[in-house]
């Protein structure tokens, strides 16, 4: 095959990864429960909202529960890509619930659930998209960013509403999930996780609600946006949008927790110049020590087998036991 060729469907299979395609069914699909190798799964389907469509939840309960109550909990973005075998054909699963009680059962995080929301699929983009950056961009950056096509696909199809899918998931899906399972509902027992687009909502999660949230992991943060590739002639105003966001308006660390990391394959190769500045604005701004921690994944390419291979790291980092 032809060098460019083969950089094609590389990016092109990446992008689908980005923008939430999955042979799964969509997130409003009633569908069985995953079934888990360790512990087991509550599907919640088509949780209400008065913000955004209706999502799936998958949550995952650890073997033993309610045994070691109050659990923290995790919530974690691109939920139906987390649990399950890995299956030929379809989108690898993160095999979540393997390592999760693999580290519960040594001890080398405290008892906590895993609550994984179901994307929006073809809106993904636009839901995890930081809305408050966005917002901040003028019309012709807008423009530009609207203008971002897969194809016939416009990759994001419609301005972000970020900012009220995290009131879903805060004032909606986190009072159900305090109320039906036994967890502490404390920020420093309440974490979030995602990669990707996922990565962005994380941290932003993080920004926004720093008394709802205790910390953020953020895997292969996908920091062009809209962008399927960046290089020095790419004008993409999105990476200075979030890093003026997170210079701004990001929480002191006492408290928290936020972890990042990302590859060097794939689209994960794009990441390391913009990750080094926000690593640096965190750093002036008092991120150190057990509250930060950015990594490299020499040879990591951008997808959900390379982050379920190093899904024990940020779990640790997050869940440390007290």
């Amino acid at each position: 095959m032809h060098p460019a060729a083969a950089r094609f469907i590389a990016t092109l299979l990446a992008a689908l990864t980005i923008t939430g395609f999955s042979t799964r069914a969509h997130c409003t699909d009633t569908v069985s429960p995953p079934s888990v190798p360790a512990g087991r799964i509550v599907q919640l389907d088509r949780f209400p909202s008065q913000f955004v469509a209706p999502h799936n939840i998958d949550v995952w309960l650890p073997p033993g529960y309610p045994k070691q109550a109050p659990y923290a909990v995790l919530y974690m973005f691109d939920g139906q890509n987390l649990f399950g075998p890995r299956e030929p054909g379809k989108t690898p699963s993160w095999r979540a619930a393997a390592t999760a009680a693999k580290l519960i059962a040594a001890g080398k995080t405290r008892p906590f659930i895993i609550v994984g929301i179901w994307n929006a699929q073809s809106l993904r983009m636009s839901e995890y998209f930081p809305q408050k950056p966005w917002e901040a961009l003028t019309a012709k950056q807008r423009r530009t960013l609207f203008s971002q096509e897969l194809g016939t696909f416009q990759i994001l199809p419609v301005a972000p509403y970020s900012d009220a899918f995290l009131e879903f998931v805060t004032q909606e899906l986190k009072p159900a999930i305090t109320r039906r399972f036994a967890v502490d509902p404390k920020p420093e027992a309440t974490f979030v996780m995602g990669s990707s687009m996922g990565g962005l909502i994380a941290w932003y999660a993080l920004a926004e609600y720093p008394n709802v949230f205790g910390g953020a992991a953020c895997l292969s943060t996908h920091w062009p946006g809209p962008y399927l590739s960046l290089d020095a002639k790419t004008d993409d105003p999105a990476p200075d949008a979030f890093v003026d966001y997170i210079r701004q308006h990001f929480p002191s660390p006492a408290g928290h927790k936020i972890y990042f990391d990302h590859g060097t394959r794939t689209l994960d190769a794009y990441y390391a110049p913009i990750q080094q500045r926000v690593d640096r604005v965190l750093e002036a701004k008092g991120w150190t020590g057990t509250h930060f921690e950015s990594r490299v994944f020499p040879g990591a390419e951008h997808s959900e087998k390379y982050w379920g291979a190093r899904l024990a790291i940020p779990l640790t980092f997050l869940l440390a036991p007290h």
